[in-house]
């Protein structure tokens, strides 16, 4: 029996699918049980976040550091999630599976075409060399306007060719871009879609109804192909984004929310994020830095 069954199985045992609806009426102190409850049992997967304190994009990061933090990560899910095949990030595939986790490998794209072939060329010998369980080429370029669609099918394609058939392939974007584009969704044969109603401005109240809704809009696009939701989450502190407010509380209920529904529907979801980033305050606003389930220390934080 797979991980993902025997979890799923867990809190179906335990009853914990039902507290869904009455989060609101439950005490502080029984919000942070339940939190620890659902991660305790498990969770499905968690985007694996790279860099420490004075650390970001361009950092060559150790295997050592890699290998500390998915310590921290093993005991609490089975899958993870990177970002990049460069600059360190090839060798968390492989720390992964040092630790019999299942990965899901991404190749960074965007407009310098040397770094995209070399990014391209890492995952390629990643998966031939088994370390790879679903291989995403590309995270978001088409939201950030890095690349055409045209130029990433054909790395698409590419990658398609030179892994093994039983490897499957996908790219990483906003559930909407699927449903936009079904060139693209057509040559994937996975759906890899990021679900964020934090970023569309939702208040926490609505946003399980709207991730849901984010959810079977790419499943209606995929037709038929299996969706994956590769990142969703809610930063604990920052700055609120219309009737989006972080908060520790709503950071919480957040992720016992996604989790137990994913569970129950029986998706797989990759939690962003494992650790805090201060480095992402540049490029996300300040609340970039706290989307992370521990702290960029590496201790729990709820």
């Amino acid at each position: 029996m797979s991980y993902r069954k025997e979890k799923f199985l867990t809190y179906k045992r335990s009853d914990l699918i039902p507290k869904l609806e009455y989060l609101d009426e439950m005490s502080a102190s029984d919000i942070d049980n339940l939190f620890r409850e659902v991660l305790d049992n498990g969770i499905y997967g968690f985007c694996y976040s790279m860099y420490e304190e004075g650390q970001g994009p361009g950092t060559i990061v150790s295997e050592a550091q890699i290998k500390k933090r998915i310590e921290i990560l093993k005991p609490h899910t089975e899958a993870i999630r990177s970002f990049s095949t460069t600059e360190g990030n090839e060798h968390v595939p492989k720390v992964a599976k040092e630790f019999g986790m299942t990965t899901l490998t991404g190749a960074w794209l965007g407009e310098d075409e040397e770094k995209n072939s070399k990014e391209i060329d890492n995952l390629i010998k990643l998966a031939n060399e088994g370390v790879v369980d679903i291989a995403a080429v590309g995270n978001e370029v088409l939201y950030r306007k890095e690349m055409d669609e045209e130029t990433l099918i054909e790395y698409i394609k590419k990658v398609r060719k030179a892994i093994p058939a039983d490897i499957p392939v996908g790219y990483v974007d906003a559930y909407y871009e699927f449903v936009r584009r079904p060139d693209l969704t057509g040559v994937c044969d996975v759906i890899l879609c990021n679900c964020y109603p934090f970023w569309e401005g939702t208040s926490f109240e609505n946003s399980l109804q709207h991730m849901r809704q984010m959810y079977h809009q790419a499943k209606e696009a995929g037709n038929g192909k299996k969706v994956i939701i590769t990142e969703t989450g809610w930063p604990s502190e920052g700055s609120s984004l219309g009737e989006a407010k972080p908060s520790e509380e709503n950071a919480k209920k957040y992720f016992i929310n996604a989790c137990l529904w994913t569970q129950d529907e029986e998706i797989e979801v990759y939690y962003f994020s494992s650790f805090d980033e201060s480095w992402k305050v540049g490029s996300e606003g300040d609340v970039g830095a706290y989307w992370g389930i521990w702290d960029k220390n590496g201790k729990l934080k709820y």
